[in-house]
């Protein structure tokens, strides 16, 4: 073979190779995965309704979902409606085998969905929900993920108002542990169980900031439910909240404090001072009382005695206190100033029956005297 037959076959392979790296170049892999898409998802291969079978493709066992989330924030603690708000992102994973599909040697590394009607979902609730809505500003801030050994990934942004039932005894020196629980609303274990993500199940965000509470810390744990219908898989978080001093020192404390000893001025007042010491008792109290209620009206009306209720009861009885001490010294004083008075009018009395004894004595003696004058000049 001659020179130009090997420059040729040269020419001819480089081609080839040019040729194969342009086609590669060329593909489109969104189109790809629509046809992916149509492929696994097509009428009549795929049944959102059917749940997937259990591990390694075991049909009578569980379906196993992997939860987890991330707490982007927590924007209120209500005392008196005993709940709390709270936006988060909510992860849920599992494995369903139906929707297995070639990688194209690693170059399609998950398909993206936003419908979630297409493919089958745990029936997931939130046990102590009160109210809750997604998030559609601008797109719906859902996703579905499909990988291409099944695995399918759910994420959502949610905002929740939940329950959190409340012990006040220590308030405002106490401690709340707030749930969220997630569990399973037709699916019993028999066919579905939730399980926490291993490695850090939830997230906080760093820089989490709450005006009177501080979030300590969170636990993760499982709280199955029974019923007559079966056991159904349930998850839980608690999370552990320090009620902050500082803000209730300074709104009720110290102006407690201040209503007490501006009551305790009226000690100094002089004794026959009596409207300021009346004025000031009674506007004391009236204004300890109006914080008292203040202070109840942010709070449920529990049955039990609150720490707060032992403090502002002590600080009212000083208050009251106070005028009551005024009222008994005025009222002794007084009468004690009647039985002086009485005491010396009866003095006075005495020493005037005593002075006109006298002068009757003398006067007696006087007219005993002129009749005995009187007899000897007549004799």
């Amino acid at each position: 073979m001659g020179t130009g037959h090997y420059f040729w076959a040269i020419f001819y392979f480089t081609s080839l190779c040019s040729a194969s790296l342009a086609n590669n170049a060329k593909i489109n892999f969104r189109e790809k995965e629509k046809k992916v898409l149509d492929q696994i998802l097509g009428a009549g291969k795929y049944d959102a309704r059917i749940r997937p079978s259990g591990i390694n493709g075991t049909a009578n066992l569980p379906t196993l979902v992997q939860v987890n989330m991330f707490l982007r924030s927590i924007s209120k603690i209500d005392d008196y409606k005993m709940e709390y708000s709270v936006q988060l992102t909510f992860r849920e994973q599992w494995t369903d085998e139906r929707l297995k599909f070639d990688d194209i040697q690693g170059r399609l590394k998950y398909l993206t969905l936003t419908e979630a009607n297409r493919v089958w979902m745990p029936d997931l609730f939130f046990s102590n929900e009160k109210e809750g809505h997604f998030h559609n500003i601008i797109m719906p801030n859902v996703y579905i993920r499909i990988f291409p050994n099944g695995s399918v990934l759910y994420s959502i942004r949610i905002s929740l108002t939940l329950a959190c039932p409340m012990n006040l005894k220590l308030y405002p020196l106490d401690r709340q542990i707030c749930s969220l629980r997630m569990a399973s609303y037709g699916w019993t274990t028999n066919d579905l169980v939730f399980l926490w993500k291993e490695g850090d199940p939830v997230q906080v965000v760093k820089n989490l900031h709450l005006p009177r509470f501080t979030l300590e810390k969170f636990l993760t744990d499982y709280c199955n439910s029974k019923t007559n219908t079966g056991e159904y898989s349930c998850l839980k978080v608690d999370l552990l909240f320090k009620r902050e001093f500082s803000y209730y020192l300074i709104q009720i404390y110290i102006p407690c404090c201040m209503l007490v000893i501006v009551s305790w001025v009226s000690f100094w007042l002089d004794q026959g001072a009596v409207p300021a010491r009346v004025s000031l008792g009674v506007t004391t109290l009236l204004t300890m009382a109006t914080q008292t209620s203040g202070i109840n009206a942010s709070l449920p009306p529990v049955s039990y005695t609150k720490a707060i209720d032992v403090w502002t009861g002590v600080c009212l009885t000083f208050v009251f206190g106070a005028l009551l001490e005024f009222a008994l010294v005025n009222y002794a004083s007084r009468s004690g100033l009647n039985k002086a008075n009485m005491h010396k009018e009866n003095m006075k009395k005495k020493r005037r029956d005593l002075e006109q004894a006298s002068l009757d004595a003398a006067s007696d003696l006087l007219d005993t005297d002129s009749n005995a004058t009187f007899a000897m000049l007549t004799m």
